[in-house]
């Protein structure tokens, strides 16, 4: 069942018990007073028939039936009515008069001259009566009276009343039933929307929001699934981007191994199979000399990129400017034969880092920035120290690197210059290491480059200070 349908369902019950509690217990009242009203009304009639009877003078000197007739004619003509009355002596009935007379009950056990006994009672055609049953002494001897007083109509009011109730019971159930249905639908729309959403998202479609916006539990409970949607799509993003610098690492990786591995097997088999002079063979040497350097190289570098993603990092008190200007120094004879001028600049003061770890960094940087500056150009080196740690920035002057780039740079054997990379032994993981230290540092690498402008490499390193 549907939670709209149990909404609806539970406030027609509702409805329907309150109502009928409520509404059968007014009638209920209703009869009940008027039921006392006519009580009251009869014996106020019945004490008004004693008393006038007790006021036609001396009631022993009633001799016949006929001369009791006139009598309660005389009375009735006054203005006193009564459905049915009876008199009784202890012998014997000495009037009645009515068609309900009949069904009196006796009571002359029960009636004394000091109180009044009220029954009830139907005659054979479903009329209901109060009979008022007492007596009286007249003379020496004591009479019964008994007299009924028709009460149908207090009867027939109630079942009337019962009737309407049910009537409007039925069209009241009818409308709180369309009533409450129509207000679990709206209550309940955002929670369709919620589930078409559940629905979206299961289907692959991680961009639908539910955009419901209201200030109830439905609609924190919506701002949560459309916080959750977005964060599902990021992570779907990232493992999509995951998965196909994965497919771009196998890729390059095995161009990277084909190249080599072709050029050796290839000057292998000259050399196994055919004469050569010693010019030739000392050529395809000194190439499969390169290539497997190269293998070598690439492969140290993997390891490299390994074991750092791994190893516990134990950081050390160390100050970075001095390690930066320590290399420098032992660089900066190579760099200057190649026409680039290198710079360190430093702030004094010391931080957690690891020690080796930090120098790989920056030789990797280094290093790229070198090859950028193939005909020579400016290499500064800055090192500052920060609240949580430090900051190492190298920048060159050189040719700088196209926007479309930057975002990949940091990923395995990715060259912006493919050509001159491979030309220079570089393997296309040197900035992929350097990020990987960097995170390890609880860092982050960045870069700002333009094109013809040169580039500039920022490693916020947050080891901490002491």
């Amino acid at each position: 069942m549907k939670f709209r349908l149990k909404i609806t369902f539970c406030m027609v019950c509702l409805m329907a018990v309150l109502f009928g509690i409520g509404s059968s217990a007014l009638i209920v009242i209703s009869f009940r007073s008027g039921l006392e009203r006519e009580r009251e009304a009869a014996k106020n009639s019945y004490r008004m028939l004693l008393y006038t009877l007790q006021m036609t003078g001396e009631l022993q000197t009633w001799s016949s039936t006929e001369e009791i007739q006139n009598l309660f004619e005389q009375i009735s003509a006054q203005g006193e009515s009564w459905a049915a009355i009876r008199l009784w002596s202890q012998e014997e009935e000495l009037y009645s008069s009515g068609n309900a007379a009949v069904y009196f009950g006796d009571s002359r056990e029960e009636a004394d001259p000091q109180r009044c006994v009220v029954t009830c009672f139907a005659d054979g055609e479903g009329q209901r009566y109060l009979q008022l049953s007492g007596a009286f002494l007249a003379g020496d001897q004591t009479l019964y009276l008994d007299m009924a007083h028709n009460i149908t109509m207090l009867y027939q009011t109630r079942a009337q009343q019962q009737a309407a109730y049910r009537r409007v019971f039925l069209g009241m159930t009818v409308l709180c039933a369309a009533l409450a249905y129509t207000m679990a639908l709206v209550l309940t729309r955002s929670l369709s929307r919620l589930s078409r959403g559940a629905r979206e998202i299961a289907e692959g479609n991680f961009s639908f929001r539910s955009g419901v916006r209201s200030g109830d539990e439905i609609g924190r409970l919506s701002e949560d699934f459309d916080r959750m949607a977005g964060q599902v799509e990021q992570n779907i993003l990232e493992l999509k981007e995951s998965v196909e610098r994965q497919e771009r690492f196998v890729s390059s990786f095995t161009h990277e191994l084909k190249t080599p591995m072709t050029a050796v097997i290839g000057y292998a088999d000259l050399l196994r199979s055919q004469d050569m002079t010693e010019e030739e063979r000392r050529d395809a040497a000194n190439y499969i000399f390169s290539e497997g350097k190269r293998l070598e190289r690439l492969s140290l570098k993997l390891l490299d990129i390994y074991v750092a993603d791994r190893q516990e990092l134990a950081l050390s008190e160390h100050s970075p400017g001095r390690i930066a200007q320590d290399m420098t120094e032992h660089l900066e004879p190579g760099y200057r034969a190649q026409g680039i001028a290198l710079e360190c600049r430093w702030e004094k003061g010391r931080c957690m880092l690891e020690p080796d770890l930090f120098r790989s960094l920056l030789m990797n940087l280094l290093d790229n920035a070198r090859k950028a500056l193939a005909g020579g150009g400016t290499i500064l080196v800055t090192v500052e120290l920060t609240g949580e740690g430090c900051r190492l920035t190298v920048a060159d002057d050189g040719p700088g690197i196209p926007k479309e780039s930057l975002e990949r740079l940091t990923e395995a054997f990715y060259r912006v210059d493919k050509s001159r990379s491979r030309q220079q032994g570089g393997a296309g993981l040197g900035l992929t290491l350097c990020a990987k230290i960097a995170q390890l540092h609880r860092g982050t690498l960045s870069f700002d480059s333009q094109e013809g402008q040169g580039t500039k490499v920022t490693a916020e390193l947050k080891g901490g200070r002491l």
